[in-house]
């Protein structure tokens, strides 16, 4: 079509490329680009900003790497749409180091650049750089909008920091004059995911206007800290407000159900789903299902229902089931699991790890010698394992038989103090654990 007009402008190609991505015509719209440069025509900061857009929705590094080199050439790269574009992509393709460098490239940046970076950052698993990100923007006196606070707070989220989140919410409060929809939900999850419940609550009450997306957020909240009936109480008052539970909804209450160990009332769910909104249930539900039964030592109906599965339910749902499986020594399903995790990711090294506890429990040391024979000829090391508390205001990270942290002795201490307190009260179930995590 371009090709049979007698005028071709840039003006015009922009326009029909900027057609071609709002009917997600990506291919077209790529397409399209390269005959401009053949015709000629030197595309401007609004061509190269709309089929980058293209590039990033197809998540093509190839095409995306081409563009950026030729936004160089002709001199654009360091426009700030074209410049906002660029991180956009390359935070799509995971290629933090990428977007790093555009950033830094970049002469002048907006409020949207910065929100890119933001939000970028955390949607990478790079929280932490994200809220430095977030405080660089306000040092360079940049006002964060709607659309910041949303990712900065889901960054706290991610490294469970209560103290760093709540001035976020202030500073939300600050520059919002109130808090929206989206920043109110936001800051629901948030407060779930540092086990803060009653201020998620508070959070939800205060909200002026609610949707879906924000009781999701408090039901699976509930899930998260282990507190199955106030998610159930909390759904019950959803359908009396008018609220119709989506997938997501349904998850929650059974991911409820599983850590509050409330067997039947998830299979009620289930079953009730099943039979007046089939279309909700998909793969992740029949897992969370097989999930709770096992997790309730009930193996024989987990691999009766794991039947029914109509999906793969993924990696990490066998991962979970391997776990429940060591807990409860059922080493049939456990290796069942194990296979189907070792098919879906042959490197996965915690696989390898609870399978050969599995066969330690069962005394099957046999096979205990041959995963970890398995292990040593693939070069594995086991991971250790990681946590982080937050403690006035300071985040303290640990690993698995960590002695490098300043307060090592009264951290012994005091886990020696807790052991002994176990052995004096005879808890077996307690102390198998403390061995477990200790081990």
């Amino acid at each position: 079509m371009f090709e049979e007009m007698s005028e071709q402008t840039v003006a015009l190609a922009t326009t029909i490329i900027q057609g071609f991505v709002k009917r997600h015509c990506h291919e077209d719209a790529i397409y399209l680009f390269s005959k401009m440069l053949a015709s000629k025509i030197r595309p401007n900061e609004f061509t190269f900003g709309t089929v980058l857009n293209s590039s990033t929705a197809l998540g093509n590094v190839v095409v995306g790497k081409q563009l950026h080199a030729c936004a160089m050439k002709i001199g654009l790269s360091c426009h700030i749409f074209v410049g906002s574009a660029l991180l956009a992509l390359y935070f799509k393709l995971r290629r933090f180091e990428d977007a790093l460098q555009v950033f830094h490239e970049m002469p002048e940046r907006n409020v949207v650049s910065w929100n890119v970076m933001v939000g970028g950052c955390s949607q990478t698993g790079h929280s932490e750089e994200a809220v430095n990100f977030f405080i660089g923007m306000l040092r360079e006196g940049f006002i964060p909008n709607e659309s910041t606070f949303p990712c900065v707070i889901c960054a706290a989220a991610n490294i469970a920091s209560l103290g760093i989140g709540k001035s976020f919410h202030a500073c939300a409060i600050k520059f919002l004059g109130k808090v929206d929809q989206f920043v109110g939900n936001s800051l629901i999850s948030f407060y779930a995911k540092c086990g803060s419940m009653e201020d998620s609550l508070l959070m939800f009450d205060k909200l002026f206007k609610r949707d879906i997306v924000s009781w999701n957020a408090m039901i699976c909240g509930y899930a998260q800290n282990g507190t199955g009936v106030e998610a159930i109480s909390l759904f019950k008052r959803m359908g009396s407000e008018g609220y119709k539970p989506n997938y997501v909804t349904l998850l929650g209450l059974l991911w409820a159900c599983n850590h509050a160990s409330l067997v039947d009332e998830g299979y009620s769910y289930f079953n009730r789903a099943w039979l007046d909104s089939p279309s909700l249930l998909k793969s992740e539900h029949y897992a969370c299902m097989v999930n709770l039964l096992a997790r309730s030592g009930r193996f024989a109906e987990a691999e009766d229902f794991l039947q029914s599965v109509p999906l793969d339910p993924g990696l990490e749902f066998w991962k979970a089931l391997l776990a429940r499986c060591q807990i409860h020594s059922n080493l049939k399903l456990g290796e069942l699991a194990a296979r189907k995790i070792l098919a879906l990711d042959p490197d996965d090294v915690s696989s390898y790890v609870m399978l050969s506890d599995a066969h330690s429990a069962a005394g099957k040391w046999s096979d205990v010698a041959t995963v970890r024979t398995e292990m040593k000829e693939k070069g594995m090391k086991r991971i250790p394992g990681s946590s982080w508390i937050e403690v006035r205001g300071e985040v303290h990270p640990f690993l698995t038989g960590d002695q490098n942290h300043n307060k090592q002795d009264e951290i012994y201490f005091i886990l020696k103090f807790f052991f002994e307190h176990l052995r004096e009260n005879e808890d077996s179930d307690l102390l198998n654990i403390y061995w477990y995590f200790s081990s």
